[in-house]
């Protein structure tokens, strides 16, 4: 499907005639044990390439390979996808796919707060040593790369501080250095950043997010470079993860309106992002799509568009000035996670989460994902709380 628009590949790829058998959606296939018709048909599937074949529930089903190949359509010059429980557990399979003891991770200091502490956690404990480094580093990492260094982990934009990395200029150090590069890109998706054209080795996705879409299943996935697949499939079977049939239908079946809900997700978003930048109680807004957000010049330059999700920070106050703030909502639930049909909103504390660089606001920060409500709606919400916030600050 290499000549089709984005919008179209959401809808069609995965759907084979063999995996649908004439259905509009692949059905529900759920299995553990597979059947063979002799003992030698049972040797020989045990000695072949089980890619896209029957072997035994844990390799997979139609189900699975079906939302599998989609995402791998949305990636231009990808060789394939894994799904995965959860988007942590996507991150800690392809990072134990290109780390080994005694090897050194770069990792991008605003990283989502499971994958710091999967560095300082199990990677470890296995001698893999981590050294975060400062978001908008660009070329400059090389100045961090060793002998040791055999990773490089990216996540742009950060999902707190929304700091948009180099990701061209990162990508040309470690290919220069053999290093192998990583991105989490559940912010963006494909749809609105193909990190595999940039010459990343490994797209992340935390399918829970975009891909389903409303908020009622754990799913992750990563998107293999050609010649990347072999050892990060080697590893995940090793490990024996894999995402059940009945959260990878859920899956695809959000897929095929992400286009269109990323769609809403962005525009509203931006909208409120822009009205919130006239507030006087708002200090900053940080959306990669606006210039006074850090890297938004990379932004213009290798995205599509934007999602629904960004932070302000506050003019002053206390967190309990910005808690009567988000307290006092009406269209916002209180939640982690964030890309369902629903908006959130969520106090966050980023300076608990740096080593590498310093963070500094004016005032306490609310991230908010923008759901597919009338943007009107939530601003009148968010007007009213602010009001609450300017009135506890006294």
């Amino acid at each position: 499907m290499s000549g089709e628009k984005d919008a179209t590949k959401v809808v069609q790829a995965g759907r084979r005639p063999e995996w649908t058998q004439g259905i509009v959606n692949p059905p529900l296939w759920r299995a553990s044990t597979i059947l063979y018709d002799s003992v030698a048909d049972l040797r020989a599937r045990g000695a072949a390439d089980t890619h896209h074949k029957l072997f035994y529930g844990r390799r997979g089903t139609p189900t699975q390979w079906s939302l599998a190949e989609a995402l791998t359509e949305l990636e231009p010059g990808a060789e394939a996808t894994l799904l995965y429980p959860s988007g942590v557990a996507a991150v800690a399979a392809a990072l134990l796919a290109v780390l080994s003891p005694g090897d050194e991770l770069l990792l991008v200091d605003s990283a989502y707060d499971p994958t710091r502490n999967l560095a300082n956690g199990l990677l470890e404990r296995f001698g893999i040593t981590t050294t975060f480094y400062d978001p908008l580093i660009g070329a400059g990492i090389a100045d961090l790369c060793t002998d040791r260094t055999k990773a490089i982990f990216m996540e742009s934009p950060g999902s707190l501080t929304f700091e948009v990395q180099d990701i061209p200029a990162i990508v040309g150090v470690a290919k220069e250095r053999g290093i192998a590069t990583l991105l989490d890109n559940t912010w963006a998706t494909p749809l609105l950043l193909p990190a595999i054209p940039l010459g990343v080795d490994y797209s992340i996705l935390a399918c829970t997010k975009y891909v389903v879409g409303h908020s009622d299943v754990m799913l992750g996935s990563v998107t293999a470079a050609e010649g990347q697949y072999e050892r990060l499939r080697a590893v995940t079977y090793q490990l024996g993860q894999t995402a059940s049939p009945d959260d990878a239908w859920l899956g695809a079946r959000g897929l095929r309106t992400m286009a269109v809900r990323l769609d809403q997700h962005g525009r509203s978003a931006l909208k409120i992002a822009k009205w919130l930048e006239t507030r006087p109680e708002v200090a900053r807004v940080l959306h990669p799509a606006l210039p006074g957000c850090p890297g938004h010049e990379a932004f213009v330059r290798d995205f599509r568009g934007a999602s629904g999700l960004f932070s302000f920070v506050l003019n002053g106050g206390t967190d309990k000035a910005r808690s009567a703030l988000i307290d006092g909502l009406r269209h916002f639930g209180i939640g982690y996670s964030w890309g369902g049909f629903e908006s959130l909103a969520i106090p966050v504390d980023p300076q608990r989460y740096r080593s590498a660089t310093k963070w500094e606001a004016e005032g306490p920060m609310v991230r908010l994902q923008i759901g597919l409500e009338d943007a009107d709606d939530l601003i009148a919400d968010l007007e009213a709380g602010l009001t609450r916030f300017a009135e506890v600050c006294g």
